[in-house]
């Protein structure tokens, strides 16, 4: 059929299929609603493809390289030889079915909703058009427009950058031969995740961070810790410093602020993600297409629009597929005429999977202090806990918490070394539940463990003073 000539009546349209508009398609669907959901790109979003599980596949398998050459410390003689092409192999066949949704697909139309490719924009209130292979669709919404349009990587405007074959996140996961020296432009999670994964794998590896430190939205403890474990390793690591050209002629040549210049056979940006909702039609219902994220109410109906929902990374409060869902479900509750729960992000989690992991939860120090709050700290090496000291080899880390001392409760917390990730589990509980620090310093914890090391940390709290 000729798309040109369509114009179907639906309950809800979901623009951007990743994981939380994947999520919010299928359940809409499966309460009986009409949905149509739409991508110009792989169903499933970043993550499956290019984000997080092919790069936790990389971080696995270089993981397991590094314990593998902690056995003299420990327990003997080994010897390594990496083979990258297992890796390769994996992601492709196992994560990515060579980059094909095909499974996807199925899966999000088995569940009654429909799907069409192409690249959905808004055209007023309740109107969404489709650009597609075909021609153009049209289509009239009953219920709402969920947007979930998510992400791109950023590219920095640095001079010569443009014209030379650089990496992003999308490149990296497909590469079947690693190059023997690498740049890393960008010091965040991204970035330190897989400087450290290709340089267990013998690549020569820098990273750049403009920044005063890696890892910046991290507790500053949590970058000290990360830098000391990433410069044992090998890697290179220089902050507080950026990029200012880049040059290509068979190999890089990145100049940096300093005047100095590094040369390496590859370069990876990973300097951040920017937004996707300059062409997606928000001028039509009055929004800013210029915006770098939408506001959305505890909903997650967009602010001033009527029948508008959005979710994932465009609304600015974490660009992880777990806030994707989350809001995803949300935003299904509301349009399928539940009462709630809604948004609360007083506990949003995240964890960068570096060795040692970071864990993270609320508030950080400064964030705590720049809200006004009577702020109490406590700090815990991992590495002296009894489990630390067991573990010995690769057993650096900090669990670092962070008290509304007015209220008596965790507003944050930091959890760094072996499983961080994990260990911040736990913390994440507290503070979404307020539970007092009279509580928690009183729970049992269990012996010799990492996680038995907040203790240690809720102990170097200030008392209250009432």
């Amino acid at each position: 059929m000729d798309a040109s000539r369509q114009d179907t009546e639906v309950d809800v349209v979901v623009i951007g299929l990743g994981p939380g508009g994947e999520h919010a398609a299928t359940e809409l669907a499966r309460a009986g609603l009409s949905v149509v959901g739409v991508d110009r790109r792989l169903v499933g979003g970043e993550c499956p493809y290019f984000g997080c599980i092919p790069s936790k596949m990389m971080i696995r398998a270089a993981d397991a390289l590094a314990e593998a050459r902690r056995v003299p410390v420990l327990a003997g003689t080994s010897e390594v030889t990496p083979d990258w092409t297992q890796v390769a192999d994996r992601i492709r066949a196992e994560a990515t079915d060579d980059w094909d949704d095909r499974v996807a697909v199925e899966r999000l139309e088995k569940s009654g909703a429909r799907f069409v490719r192409g690249h959905a924009r808004l055209a007023g209130p309740g109107r969404v058009v489709v650009a597609t292979d075909d021609g153009e669709m049209s289509l009239s919404v009953r219920r709402g427009v969920v947007l979930n349009t998510g992400t791109e990587p950023a590219v920095p405007p640095i001079d010569g950058l443009a014209d030379t074959p650089y990496w992003t996140n999308r490149d990296v996961v497909r590469v079947r031969e690693l190059p023997t020296s690498l740049v890393v432009l960008g010091g965040g999670a991204i970035g330190c995740e897989i400087a450290q994964a290709l340089s267990r794998f013998g690549v020569e590896v820098t990273v750049v961070e403009a920044g005063e430190r890696i890892l910046g939205p991290e507790e500053p403890e949590a970058s000290v810790v990360v830098t000391a474990a990433l410069e044992a390793e090998g890697i290179t690591v220089r902050a507080g410093v950026g990029a200012t050209t880049v040059a290509h002629d068979g190999a890089f040549a990145i100049g940096l602020q300093d005047g100095t210049s590094i040369a390496a056979q590859a370069l990876l940006v990973a300097a951040g993600r920017r937004t996707n909702l300059s062409d997606i039609g928000l001028d039509s219902v009055g929004g800013d297409p210029s915006a770098r994220t939408i506001e959305t109410d505890e909903r997650m109906r967009v602010a001033g629009v009527d029948g508008l929902w959005a979710i994932g990374d465009i609304t600015g409060k974490g660009a992880f597929t777990h806030m994707s869902m989350y809001q995803a479900n949300v935003a299904v509750r509301d349009l399928t005429g539940e009462d709630g729960p809604w948004a609360d992000y007083r506990a949003v989690s995240r964890a960068t999977f570096t060795d040692p992991e970071v864990g993270s939860v609320g508030m950080t120090e400064k964030q705590a202090r720049d809200a006004g709050l009577r702020v109490g700290v406590g700090v815990a090496k991992l590495e002296e806990s009894s489990r630390g000291w067991l573990h010995k080899a690769g057993s650096e880390g900090v669990i670092k918490v962070v008290a509304d001392l007015d209220r008596d409760v965790l507003v944050g917390a930091t959890a760094v070394g072996p499983s961080g990730g994990e260990i911040v589990g736990m913390l994440v509980t507290a503070v979404h539940a307020e539970v007092p620090l009279a509580r928690l310093r009183t729970m049992h914890y269990a012996y010799p463990t990492f996680h038995r090391a907040i203790e240690t940390a809720l102990a170097a709290l200030p008392p209250r003073v009432v």
